[in-house]
């Protein structure tokens, strides 16, 4: 099966697809067992992921679903994810995380630049270049001078926050980068 809409195939789905033949059928069972469980405790009423069975808030993690293969893009519950990131969770260009408690995003921690590069990724997937440039561009400007990222990222101070280097939010830049840069098919 190819991967849809700029999508890759990952996880246990992507071990199926090159596992040797007498394991790809379990592997992909089992991803198709996963998404069904999941799909039976973490689905919000209004059809997007929720963090928990018990904790109904938008979490930008939740759009590593659609992004890593675990479900295809155009998924009616990767659509509303996608959204419910981009609305509840997007300031200024930047992506928080999820959000802490009543206060406002900025108060409680800052933008963290992973779910930056994971939005821009999630916006090509959607089809939206132009969102997935701004994302992507947003999130590339937090970092330091000599172009290390750090964790989260405050955006009324503009100054970084959190552990330096942090390694995960280069390697999602690279990755963006490279994949933005792509031609679509």
């Amino acid at each position: 099966m190819a991967p849809r809409r700029g999508s890759r195939r990952g996880g246990d789905r992507a071990a199926a697809g090159i596992a040797p033949r007498s394991d790809a059928a379990r592997w992909s069972a089992l991803a198709d067992a996963i998404v069904a469980d999941v799909t039976a405790d973490c689905t919000h009423p209004s059809g997007r992921w929720q963090r928990a069975p018990d904790d109904p808030r938008v979490d930008a993690a939740l759009l590593t679903a659609a992004l890593r293969g675990a479900l295809p893009a155009d998924d009616s519950r990767s659509i509303a994810t996608y959204t419910a990131v981009r609305e509840d969770l997007g300031r200024r260009g930047f992506v928080y995380r999820f959000r802490q408690d009543a206060r406002a995003l900025s108060d409680s921690e800052g933008a963290f630049l992973v779910c930056g590069f994971w939005m821009a990724l999630a916006a090509r997937q959607q089809g939206d270049d132009v969102a997935a440039a701004h994302w992507f561009e947003r999130a590339r400007t937090a970092c330091g001078p000599p172009g290390l990222f750090t964790e989260e990222y405050d955006i009324r101070q503009r100054q970084l926050r959190g552990n330096l280097p942090q390694a995960f939010v280069h390697a999602l830049m690279f990755e963006a980068s490279a994949r933005l840069a792509q031609d679509r098919p």
